[in-house]
């Protein structure tokens, strides 16, 4: 029992490293104009929706560690990465169209598809680098 809990714990580093590269990468996003979003927390400080990056995303990457962890092969993760990156492509759409977010023309979803496969595949590799 006590591994489990430090299996767990083990995710922190990870976890805030995901939650500063998605902040950093929206702020980066939003201020270059490709989107923004169009309900989000305290919006005349923050022009990121803090709650993504500080609650949604932390969630989301522990889940993803932990479901990854679990996976024998290679081939699995990088199978679940593609998975992920999808529905990571597909939920931006439909936040589009429930007027949570609002994209650029030059915005294409594609991005997305391949921005969250680069992240899970950086967050992958951050979590590996402090196991022996």
């Amino acid at each position: 029992m006590p591994k489990r809990q430090s299996s767990r714990n083990s995710y922190v580093p990870t976890v805030i490293f995901a939650s500063l590269l998605g902040t950093y990468a929206e702020l980066f996003f939003v201020g270059k104009g490709y989107y923004e979003f169009s309900v989000r927390p305290f919006p005349y400080i923050f022009s990121i929706n803090i709650l993504f990056t500080l609650i949604v995303l932390p969630l989301f990457t522990w889940v993803f560690l932990y479901l990854a962890n679990k996976m024998v092969s290679g081939w699995e993760r990088l199978v679940f990465m593609i998975f992920l990156s999808l529905l990571a492509s597909i939920a931006e759409r439909v936040a589009v169209r429930l007027g949570l977010l609002a994209t650029s023309e030059q915005w294409s979803h594609y991005y997305s598809f391949f921005g969250y496969f680069l992240f899970l595949v950086l967050v992958w590799i951050v979590s590996r680098s402090g196991k022996s």
